[in-house]
């Protein structure tokens, strides 16, 4: 913002790295860094019954001996206090949110909803599970902030701040359409036994072919299912109960030859998204979890699902958990699930028959109206959008998107002959003949990289150089 005095001007855009003009504009929006924004009248009166809460807390706190608690209180809210008189805003402003909303204690909080006009209709996808967490919010919440004011952290008004009871959010959506595959109780009585099913596919593809088996070499007969699969450029899904289980069955399956992954819980929702890119991508053929594979996952090239002891009844091989893991087989033509048990359960049974009655309707559907099942066909695509990438740094396509990925210090290679050095695949397996050459190669990366301000890949790259050259 350029100024003469008290006028503005010109306004300008400009690289924050470089300082490099990069546009002249003659508007521009800003808003708010945070939407809890209000009157001064009104923030002054929330000042005042801040103030006024402190004082009753305090002196709470003080006649239960927590005297810790309560000088912590004390500087935490006379703190936030003057940031609010300062610059209308502090960190945690939200939890005051009862005074700046002018809000009773206890009423609920303002939301998107209320927005909304009176005749919206609410669209609620995998119901099973949303509805559980929509009830569980409330509680979640509470527990965490409850700590938070016993040990004068909080002013017991921040207990206000919360998401919507049940009970509210209910009152609030009126017009509801339940999603699911797996509907739960709830969904049912509240649809009084009036639903509708979407069991027509257009593509014509069925539901998988369910198959039961014993569970006496169970690991032999899913080697072999695997092995035909490979062959066909498919990919395979092994369900197990246990993490160990999952451990040692990918353990094995790499020791004899096949090129398998495990995808556990302490992986994060992003590191998930890019194992199961890799998957479809082909980096691998079989991927092991246990119950981190269900609703959401759509694998085109996945044609075989393997459920390992499936008759151990139990949350993991419920009628809902059974349904939702057999699902994701029905992506292609040739989707099979194998259940290895030695009994069949009542949810078993009731997957089975449920899973022939859908077959059955969508296989006399395709001989009406003449259709073949297909294959769905879904374009992969990068998991880093080449548009997000700086194009002073690296080029599109797919090498950027190798070299977008790429980390130094665990994909430099080195020869167990001591001789030739290898690194990574986005360094296209270029061969050193030496240590020295190496560590050259890379402090050259390392300076291009600072030059374009890609300053926590150039530390990376300076950490490898450091280690290498400690071995020399």
């Amino acid at each position: 913002i350029s100024q003469w005095g008290d006028e503005i001007e010109s306004l300008q855009l400009f690289d924050v790295d470089s300082g490099d003009i990069k546009e002249t504009v003659n508007e521009f929006k800003i808003y708010p860094a945070s939407h809890y924004v209000t009157t001064k009248s009104r923030l002054e009166e929330s000042i005042k019954q801040i103030r006024e809460e402190l004082q009753w807390r305090t002196k709470v706190l003080i006649d239960e001996e927590k005297f810790l608690e309560a000088k912590r209180i004390e500087q935490r809210t006379l703190f936030d206090i003057e940031m609010i008189q300062e610059i209308g805003y502090c960190s945690g402003i939200e939890n005051y949110s009862r005074y700046l909303s002018a809000r009773k204690p206890g009423e609920r909080p303002f939301c998107l909803l209320d927005y909304f006009p009176d005749d919206f209709l609410t669209v609620v996808d995998e119901s099973h599970q949303t509805i559980p967490q929509i009830s569980a919010m409330y509680g979640g919440d509470r527990s965490r902030k409850v700590q938070l004011v016993d040990h004068g952290f909080r002013l017991p008004s921040a207990l206000d701040n919360r998401p919507l009871t049940f009970d509210e959010w209910e009152n609030l959506v009126k017009q509801v359409i339940f999603v699911s595959a797996t509907p739960s109780k709830y969904e049912l009585e509240k649809s009084e036994g009036a639903f509708t099913e979407q069991l027509i596919r257009p593509t014509g593809l069925m539901e998988p072919e369910l198959e039961v088996r014993p569970l006496d070499n169970q690991v032999d007969d899913l080697m072999e299912e695997i092995r035909q699969r490979i062959e066909k450029k498919e990919r395979v899904l092994v369900i197990t109960l246990t993490k160990r289980l999952s451990e040692e069955l990918s353990e094995y399956l790499k020791n004899v030859g096949v090129s398998a992954a495990y995808m556990h819980s302490e992986l994060d929702a992003l590191e998930r998204i890019e194992v199961l890119y890799k998957f479809r991508r082909g980096d691998f053929d079989v991927l092991v979890g246990i119950n981190l594979l269900r609703e959401g996952i759509d694998i085109p090239e996945l044609s075989l699902v393997a459920i390992m002891d499936a008759d151990k009844e139990g949350f993991l091989r419920s009628e809902t958990s059974l349904f939702q893991i057999v699902g994701r087989a029905a992506r292609n033509v040739g989707g099979k699930a194998i259940m290895y048990a030695n009994r069949i359960t009542d949810s078993m049974q009731k997957v089975l028959d449920e899973t022939e009655r859908r077959r059955k309707i969508q296989m006399e559907y395709n001989e009406k109206h003449g259709i073949t099942p297909q294959t769905i066909v879904k374009e992969l695509k990068p998991l880093v959008d080449p548009s997000l990438i700086s194009n002073k740094s690296m080029d599109f396509g797919q090498e950027a998107e190798k070299a977008a990925q790429q980390d130094y210090l665990e994909s430099i290679k080195v020869a167990d002959d001591g001789i030739q050095y290898k690194a990574s695949p986005a360094m296209n397996e270029i061969t050193f003949e030496s240590k020295d050459k190496l560590i050259e190669h890379l402090r050259k990366t390392m300076l291009h990289a600072a030059k374009n301000m890609e300053f926590e890949e150039a530390a990376r790259i300076r950490d490898q150089i450091g280690q290498l050259e400690d071995q020399l």
